[in-house]
């Protein structure tokens, strides 16, 4: 196996050590990733100019290709992911994952590190600067609604699952001369509208903000969330309701919905955020490695359901990411794994893979890229414009 690279212990202030900038720390924790995958996946180093990409264009391919993007907030450390003392944290993404992938090690966040504004950036290919906590939309059109305009489809090709009330406006932005988004499914609503009058306890899936406990907004779900579940994922109440029961957490109750979606809906663009991870707000190690491995298992029952369903099977390009990371151990300022306050190069330099449909298979990219990159690249490999996007396409997948 691939070792980490050393670089915790030249850090500025009082080792007497030359201090190393942030750059070189993200290029240190980008290698790292890289030679740890090397080893245990026996992946090849790859450069924009290893080859022409598998992608065919053209109108037929492009309008029966789909894409699903997995997002998840607060991401994990390398300590307890892609290194050689957390890898038994990622079964999933490291054995069956990353050898069909192209994985990207040195993925850098330069926005503002709350995971709904960090999140609305993912799909807008900008650093929106909007309140964490408040319900508005974004400032810069969304790749949902690029999507909708450019190839005139229809609001079932494009669904976002989010985790929480404060996701609900991710949908669509608040540019006039866009405006037709994805639909927003919040599975915890469709929990509270079915379980209202109930008296069922589920609370261990409707627990909305692990952030700010100061910031618990009250779950809504009524007749529309009903009109939700029986139209659109075609589930009785009672079915709903029974299938809640059995899961341990909201991160499931969301795969679950998104599942579904793909069954009904066969959505070209479907978004799916998870949240358990973030738990480690509470300040329970325990607990953030139990959020990292239910996020591991998501992850590969989502790509399970891709090579299932006969509409995605052999026509789809997953794309998973981490909204940012987290504060590293050695931060004086920070928390280490609980929370990600610094904006140092831990918290700030995370990575992506992409797989499926079109992408090279068993290579690793250490190129440094930027999160707000991805929404550029899927307009180029769906074939819609982003103009305002101001990320730019990555190379090694067009």
């Amino acid at each position: 196996m691939g070792e980490s690279l050393p670089f915790t212990s030249v850090r500025a202030g009082g080792t007497g050590e030359e201090a190393l900038s942030p750059r070189e720390v993200a290029r240190r924790l980008s290698l790292s990733r890289r030679e740890f995958l090397r080893g245990a996946t026996g992946a090849a180093i790859g450069s924009a100019l290893s080859g022409a990409s598998p992608f065919v264009y053209g109108d037929e391919p492009r309008r029966k290709r789909k894409i699903i993007v997995i997002t998840f907030g607060g991401g994990a450390r390398d300590q307890e992911t892609f290194a050689p003392q957390g890898q038994e944290n990622i079964p999933h993404l490291l054995n069956e994952l990353a050898p069909q992938s192209s994985f990207f090690t040195h993925v850098t966040n330069q926005g503002i590190l709350g995971h709904y504004v960090a999140t609305a950036s993912l799909a807008t290919g900008v650093y929106e600067t909007l309140n964490n906590f408040a319900a508005v939309p974004p400032d810069h059109p969304t790749v949902f609604e690029y999507f909708r305009q450019d190839l005139r489809r229809p609001p079932s090709d494009t669904w976002v699952v989010a985790p929480s009330n404060g996701f609900n406006r991710i949908g669509e932005s608040d540019c006039r001369s866009y405006g037709m988004g994805a639909t927003v499914i919040l599975p915890k609503h469709l929990l509270q509208a079915a379980t209202a009058g109930s008296g069922l306890n589920l609370n261990h899936l409707l627990l909305d903000n692990y952030e700010n406990p100061l910031y618990t907004p009250t779950l809504e779900g009524g007749e529309f969330e009903l009109q939700q579940l029986d139209q659109i994922l075609r589930l009785s109440v009672d079915d709903f309701m029974a299938h809640a029961r059995t899961l341990s957490s909201p991160d499931e109750l969301s795969v679950y919905v998104a599942r579904r979606l793909m069954q009904q809906e066969a959505p070209s663009l479907l978004w799916i955020t998870m949240h358990d991870m973030d738990i480690a707000h509470s300040g329970a190690y325990s607990l953030y490695i139990e959020g990292i491995r239910r996020t591991d298992r998501l992850c590969g029952e989502i790509w399970k359901a891709v090579e299932s369903e006969p509409e995605y099977k052999d026509n789809t390009t997953v794309f998973i990411l981490p909204d940012f990371g987290r504060d590293a151990d050695y931060d004086a300022g920070g928390n280490g794994f609980q929370h990600h306050r610094t904006g140092d190069a831990a918290s700030r330099t995370t990575w992506m893979m992409a797989l499926g449909r079109g992408v090279r298979e068993g290579v690793i990219y250490d190129q440094p890229m930027q999160s707000i990159d991805l929404v550029p690249t899927l307009g180029a490999i769906m074939g819609f414009s982003p103009e305002l996007a101001q990320g730019k396409q990555i190379k090694e997948l067009l």
